[in-house]
């Protein structure tokens, strides 16, 4: 048992299931002899960055060159659903990581460019900025990670897990109110110094979740999980690095609109 992790993609039996399997030639890219290992999903992980920006650059320069939001909402509304329904998938059958994991990378690029189009129309230079700190992020936390300075402990994962439920299901009752016309819960949303200090919590919280899905990753290659893994683990880091890439987009655009 390793314990747990805030993303949803990581439960504390994720590898361990999946490592009884590993002599077993189950799973789309799995082979008998063939073990996760942790350049294996280092790579793939850069394959599903790759992915996303691709997508994400057809919808960014549609909207730039229509210079109408409705131009790309489709795409964007599309793409988010359907990167849901992929997540959905790769997380209950992890054997098909090797071609799910790719698609939902394609069809969250879709939602993000137009996203980041819209508000890189609004606060110009903020998508450079939200993605620069992003990468900082994962680069700080990596090396804080390795180096020992910060270690996910059982209290740790605890804290971190029941901050992230609490800041979905916040999230989950905003936006049933909005579907039913009450405008949600108000400081979500806000610009002033509460509506900041709680965007700062959410993104403290996400770059936390790196350190948990580190961890998780390691383990699964220390203890020889299925060569599919390595689709699945670099799965998990891109549902919290998009996770942490928007929540920096609110973040900027909430102090760019003060």
């Amino acid at each position: 048992m390793f314990g747990r992790s805030g993303n949803p993609a990581l439960r504390a039996d994720t590898f361990s299931k999946n490592a009884q399997s590993s002599s077993q030639t189950g799973g789309i890219q799995s082979t008998s002899s063939q073990t996760m290992t942790l350049q294996g999903t280092v790579n793939k992980t850069g394959i599903l960055l790759a992915l996303v920006v691709l997508s994400a650059s057809w919808t960014w320069n549609l909207f730039f060159e229509s210079g109408n939001a409705a131009a790309v909402m489709p795409l964007a509304i599309g793409g988010a659903i359907m990167g849901f329904v992929f997540a959905l998938v790769t997380i209950f059958k992890k054997q098909w990581s090797g071609i799910t994991a790719p698609l939902y990378a394609l069809s969250q690029g879709l939602f993000l460019g137009a996203i980041s189009g819209i508000f890189e129309m609004q606060y110009p230079g903020i998508v450079i900025q939200a993605v620069g700190l992003t990468l900082g992020t994962l680069a700080s936390l990596l090396f804080l990670y390795k180096t020992g300075i910060v270690k996910p402990t059982e209290n740790f994962r605890l804290m971190v897990t029941s901050a992230t439920m609490g800041i979905g299901m916040l999230y989950l009752v905003s936006m049933v109110m909005n579907m039913f016309g009450s405008g949600g819960i108000g400081f979500i949303h806000s610009n002033g110094l509460f509506g900041i200090g709680f965007s700062l919590f959410v993104v403290a919280i996400a770059a936390l979740n790196l350190v948990l899905d580190f961890d998780f990753i390691e383990q699964g290659s220390e203890m020889g999980a299925p060569k599919y893994m390595e689709w699945f683990g670099a799965f998990s880091l891109m549902v919290t690095l998009i996770w942490l890439y928007l929540e920096m987009l609110r973040l900027l655009a909430k102090l760019r609109s003060r």
